[in-house]
């Protein structure tokens, strides 16, 4: 499978660390969602700044950092901060650390990321399974690869069940990529829901895409952090973002860590 020129130079300086050859999982961490990387043990830090050719994060709750180590003896990659079309990234530069992911051998992709709620019988706060993307015919993947299925959806009901062992409540839905970086209107919210979108948000789709054409196991969570434009009368802010996923930061790490072994 072909990627991109610009990841050589990542690659090439990932090939001078000492890293593990058996890496169990890959995890990309959502806004507010950095705080999970505490939970992995003996951890090697690499600032995305440090590495050559890589994209560096810009958005508030994106750490910007690389981290690898060991979650219950298991080798894991973790990437607190990702990358946005908004911050003027390509579409191919969001994927990277897909494109890390599969240049590693990473078992499975975990991606997560942060929410509105369209669906309103959802509540800030849920744990979102994505079951599929809508990407309202925006050209979110690369141009020039072979077309390829969207497959991640095969392993939505073993991450729910996994979730349900744990005592976890999981919410099934279709998640609305949009570029970002201002909020919906109302109107949006309103079409999206009759296009059938639970959730919304300016991540994730590139993501999945790029890790299906690959063959990379993955699949997605959406932490519902606030009730999008319209559906309540509040405002919308970034602090409302961090509360909602510092509340739900141990539920989430619980069933990371499971889906790292299990899934």
């Amino acid at each position: 499978m072909s990627l991109p020129n610009f990841t050589n130079d990542i690659f090439s300086f990932l090939d001078e660390q000492d890293l593990p050859n058996d890496i169990e999982a890959a995890i990309i961490l959502g806004s507010g969602l950095g705080g999970f990387v505490d939970q992995i043990k003996h951890p090697n830090v690499i600032p995305y700044e440090d590495i050559p050719g890589m994209p560096v994060s810009s958005v508030q709750g994106h750490a910007g950092e690389l981290i690898i180590g060991k979650i219950n003896e298991r080798s894991v990659i973790a990437f607190s901060g990702r990358f946005h079309h908004y911050e003027g990234f390509s579409f191919e530069e969001t994927a990277t650390p897909v494109y890390i992911a599969n240049y590693l051998a990473a078992d499975k992709l975990i991606i997560s990321n942060a929410a509105g709620a369209i669906n309103t019988s959802f509540s800030v706060g849920d744990l979102m399974v994505i079951e599929s993307i809508i990407r309202n015919n925006l050209a979110i993947s690369p141009l020039g690869h072979q077309k390829h299925r969207y497959q991640h959806h095969q392993w939505v009901p073993k991450v729910r069940k996994i979730a349900a062992e744990l005592g976890l409540v999981t919410q099934l839905g279709n998640y609305m990529y949009v570029t970002g970086p201002n909020y919906e209107t109302k109107a949006e919210i309103r079409s999206f829901r009759k296009m059938g979108a639970d959730a919304v948000g300016m991540s994730t789709a590139t993501e999945l895409f790029e890790a299906a054409r690959l063959n990379l196991k993955s699949t997605a969570i959406s932490l519902i952090t606030n009730m999008s434009t319209g559906v309540t009368g509040e405002k919308l802010d970034h602090e409302e973002v961090k509360a909602a996923a510092d509340a739900r930061k141990d539920d989430f790490a619980k069933l990371v860590k499971a889906l790292i072994e299990k899934l």
